[in-house]
């Protein structure tokens, strides 16, 4: 007995420290929470275009209920990292960016988009210097902008082509008596194409090569372009595998030096005209981007288009930086109609659909805001289904040749455990009062009657979705069918069938915003903010780790991506508008 009073004494003094701690931290933080970081930036400096902190287009407004003192606006966004390197183009203290052993876990639509603000930056006779240990084919496509390219003396080089590889599971649900049960309309709507067979189907296997070969040829035109090497020459490269070796790929003129990384620096200095036993000036890309956005320059005009990031997957909610929830939506568009400064919207959209009920919901907002002032999309990665639904209905409507849009289809999948249950002993009955009072069970096979249903409500939330394709890109019923069926296509491809207006990027999208709303000179504003509650304080606390954070340092980066899928596909409720598979080009 006084060991288990021990114990729970223990607990309850732990837990004691811990309230205690935090409110500490509350009051500490509203003491010292409104000092702003300082961020210097030294003669002759040289940026480090380091992207690990860097995943989403827009970082995010966090605002706490009952406590502003913790409302935290974060600055490591991509968006954030493009305006820095444009005013990079005229800082004085600015000379050159080194992109050193870059690891980036961006897309590709973001990589060509700071890519090409790269390109730009060169423009102003400053200098781009790359070195890595290794680099994968997402990481040289990045870093092939750089004037000097530098690989390791024992570094590797990938440069292949592209691929993908599908998981089937019909076998095994048979085997292990766990189905899933699948509703859906579109022959290429093949996210659920696993559950179903144990082979690609055709019209799978032709969309995923056409749209890898799309995004291939848009990378190898960029590589092209800037090393000065024919297009036919780099697919002779990739199909050979003839730039493995340090050696073969400076042979191959896809690097321009072997070297160590202190040789690289040594380059730098040499630049700078640093002697060589002196440390030279360097600022981080973060912090010089949390510089630009809190001291640098704004147009001395009231004109504002509002830029509203849509990323992540659509649920339903308020919503984060991760997740486009109706919540933070809807009030960042209402508040953007509202707003007699701001004269034009662009949604920039990074999503690959998830609720169409939501998506609805967003869509709706969008119509209603059009109606009042321009609304400009701007597509990043993907903005398939329900990412394609909320953009839609856009006064115009601009892709990266890379992006991955389109899949208009619409599936619902629903699991089904009746044959294991019964292989263990298991079985069920239902007692119920009228003939669709039990709704489905997971411990019953699907009946022809819930399945019509079912079918049913697909049905006619893809009659709804081709309807709202129709109208906003004003192209017939049949015309918008007959490009649906949930096939996904590339920017590139997009604009040729008439769901995209124009190939380009955010910058180009502000433009046509300007242009669309009668502007010159503007600002821009970020949303949305996102509204916190009392219980969103503790995953930020220091004594407790997010399980995110847990978890990835368990199972590695790669694993945990895998249990964000199966929590996403859980938390899927309703006909989901969902891209059909989930891309990762490396």
């Amino acid at each position: 007995m006084n060991f288990l009073k021990n114990v729970f004494s223990t607990v309850l003094g732990l837990f004691v420290f811990l309230f205690i701690l935090f409110f500490g931290f509350i009051i500490i933080a509203a003491l010292f929470g409104n000092n702003e970081k300082t961020v210097t930036v030294k003669d002759n400096s040289v940026i480090e275009l380091n992207l690990e902190e860097v995943t989403n287009d827009y970082a995010g407004k966090f605002l706490y209920e009952d406590f502003e003192f913790l409302n935290e606006e974060k600055t490591n966004g991509l968006s954030d990292i493009i305006n820095a390197i444009d005013a990079a183009k005229t800082d004085s203290k600015i000379k050159g960016i080194s992109i050193l052993n870059n690891i980036s876990l961006l897309g590709m639509a973001q990589s060509k988009a700071l890519r090409d603000k790269l390109e730009d930056f060169k423009k102003s006779g400053k200098f781009v210097v790359a070195y890595a240990n290794s680099y994968s084919q997402k990481e040289y496509y990045l870093n092939s902008v750089a004037d000097t390219i530098y690989l390791n003396p024992v570094g590797e080089m990938d440069f292949k082509g592209l691929s993908s590889e599908v998981m089937f599971y019909k076998d095994f649900q048979e085997k292990t008596g766990i189905k899933m049960e699948v509703i859906r309309h579109g022959k290429y709507k093949s996210a659920v194409e696993p559950y179903l067979a144990n082979e690609m189907s055709e019209a799978n296997r032709e969309q995923i090569s056409v749209l890898l070969n799309s995004v291939w040829n848009s990378v190898v035109a960029d590589i092209s372009k800037s090393r000065n090497i024919s297009v036919d020459r780099l697919n002779e490269i990739a199909n050979g595998l003839l730039a493995r070796t340090p050696e073969m790929a400076k042979a191959e003129k896809l690097i321009d030096k072997i070297a160590y990384e202190d040789e690289y620096h040594d380059g730098i200095r040499k630049a700078l005209k640093v002697k060589k036993d002196e440390e030279y000036n360097t600022v981080s890309i973060i912090d010089y981007a949390h510089k630009n956005s809190t001291t640098g320059k704004k147009p001395a005009t009231d004109n504002t288009i509002a830029i509203i990031y849509a990323q992540g997957t659509i649920l339903s909610g308020e919503g984060d930086v991760n997740i486009i929830g109706e919540g933070s939506m809807r009030r960042s568009l209402q508040k953007a109609r509202k707003d007699k400064n701001v004269k034009a919207i662009v949604l920039r959209i990074d999503s690959p659909g998830g609720s169409a009920l939501t998506s609805d919901l967003i869509w709706r907002e969008i119509e209603l805001t059009k109606k009042v002032k321009p609304v400009v999309v701007s597509m990043g990665n993907v903005a398939a289904s329900g990412g394609y639904y909320i953009a839609c209905n856009a006064s115009k409507i601009f892709a990266e040749e890379t992006t991955i849009t389109g899949s208009i289809g619409v599936f619902g999948t629903l699991p089904n455990i009746t044959k294991l249950t019964n292989n263990i002993g298991i079985h069920t009955e239902q007692v119920k009062t009228h003939q669709n009072a039990a709704g489905y069970s997971i411990f019953l096979p699907l009946d022809e009657g819930t399945k019509g249903t079912l079918q049913e409500s697909v049905e006619n939330i893809y009659k709804v979705f081709v309807g709202r394709v129709a109208q906003g890109r004003n192209m017939k019923f049949e015309a918008v069918d007959s490009i649906a069926q949930g096939r996904v296509w590339t920017g590139t491809d997009a604009l040729k069938i008439g769901l995209v207006d124009k190939i380009g990027g955010m910058d180009d999208a502000l433009k046509e915003a300007a242009k669309l709303a009668n502007i010159k000179e503007y600002k821009t504003a970020d949303f949305p903010s996102y509204e916190k509650k009392f219980g969103d304080l503790f995953g930020g606390m220091p004594f407790m780790k997010s399980k995110e954070s847990f978890i990835k340092e368990e199972v590695g980066e790669e694993n945990y991506q895998m249990i964000e899928q199966i929590r996403r596909m859980s938390a899927q409720k309703g006909m989901q508008a969902l891209l059909p598979y989930e891309i990762n080009i490396k």
